[in-house]
């Protein structure tokens, strides 16, 4: 490997530690070394996820940089150099990252396509990476990201890559659950979607998909006829409709909770209507403060679990993403191109549930000099 034509400064928009978690300005910063299974991109785009609101306003730990934090973890690029180790990469592959950046590969979870489970495992941005000096890790609001190969995702050429964005995290957040629970066949089974979000509007897609029966949760029945164009089958308004639970009696073989703010989820009602054994799964991750209230009772009577799921596999990135080419699974995106004045307005609109559903930042190539 050459680093010639790797710059030793990467530029990204980054929101500094004490100021407004919304104002994003350019920023340089070293980046880190290059290990020999590491991959180098020139990023083309970046998705808007939670995750990056929720870090940036410090609802899930501190900021770990003070020369800027910048966040993203939804992102696709061209691959511009790859380390001396590396074998599924070549230049010029177009590719994408997801919320993990690096894991040891050694430990019995990465060996057992659980990688993004791995205890050495390290965050796309705002985590300390011990397998590369402990770097800081800045996120996709930038020029360049480097990740271990094993993190690191083929692009379909069926897919823009505007549109492959959101699938990094988002996509994959909820395809994991989805397939672990009832399987890449999901003929025959009946799920329920909890929120039609950015996360929710890519799981209703994906059930139906593998072919699932979908069922979609929202507090109000606003987002009705977008939930039955994405594919689900049947629409419930939770805040209209009293009685729901009564018409649903051991009607779901997987409940999965997309959304991220949990005030006000009775999550009793949603477990009386699994079917036996099986199981409620949450990805929406609320500022920590909150907590889920449910009574032991409730398990007991339906022999139901309790689930959490992060992120996914590449086994299942893989997967999800031929699917999605193949099937149309797409991300409902609007793009916007990746400035201070831009970025800061789609934080706050993302912050307002102003979205529908995924922000993409683009025009990457005017943004950095590098």
């Amino acid at each position: 490997m050459t680093t010639g034509e790797i710059p030793n400064e990467f530029q990204g928009y980054g929101v500094l530690k004490n100021g407004d978690w919304f104002k994003t300005q350019l920023i340089s910063y070293p980046r880190k070394n290059i290990n020999p299974k590491d991959v180098v991109i020139k990023n083309i785009c970046c998705g808007i996820c939670g995750s990056d609101l929720l870090t940036l306003k410090q609802q899930w730990g501190p900021m770990l940089r003070e020369d800027g934090c910048v966040v993203g973890h939804e992102i696709i690029g061209h691959v511009i150099a790859t380390g001396t180790e590396v074998t599924e990469f070549k230049v010029g592959d177009r590719v994408g990252v997801g919320a993990h950046c690096t894991s040891c590969g050694g430990c019995a979870r990465c060996k057992s396509d659980n990688e993004q489970y791995c205890l050495q495992g390290v965050d796309t941005y705002n985590d300390v990476d011990g397998l590369h000096d402990d770097y800081i890790t800045q996120g996709g609001y930038s020029s360049h990201f480097i990740a271990n190969e094993k993190e690191v995702f083929a692009i379909p050429a069926e897919l823009s890559s505007e549109e492959a964005a959101p699938l990094m995290c988002a996509g994959l957040t909820v395809f994991s659950p989805l397939v672990r629970e009832v399987g890449y066949n999901a003929t025959g089974k009946t799920m329920g979607i909890i929120g039609i979000g950015g996360l929710g509007h890519l799981a209703v897609q994906f059930g139906k998909a593998i072919g699932a029966n979908v069922v979609a949760f929202s507090r109000s029945s606003s987002k009705k006829k977008q939930a039955l164009e994405m594919g689900a089958s049947t629409f419930v308004a939770t805040g209209e409709e009293k009685d729901w639970t009564t018409n649903f009696k051991d009607g779901f073989d997987l409940i999965l909770n997309c959304a991220i703010g949990i005030d006000g989820l009775n999550l009793d009602d949603y477990i009386s209507v699994l079917k036996v054994g099986a199981k409620f799964v949450s990805v929406g991750l609320p500022d920590v403060k909150e907590k889920y209230s449910v009574s032991p009772f409730t398990f007991l009577q339906h022999g139901a679990a309790f689930g959490s799921s992060l992120l996914g596999s590449k086994k299942e990135a893989n997967y999800m993403l031929k699917l999605a080419a193949e099937k149309g699974v797409r991300p409902w995106i609007e793009k916007v191109p990746v400035n201070a004045k831009s970025c800061s307005e789609a934080l706050q609109r993302c912050d307002a549930g102003d979205v529908r559903y995924r922000f993409v930042l683009t025009d990457f190539d005017k943004a950095f000099s590098q």
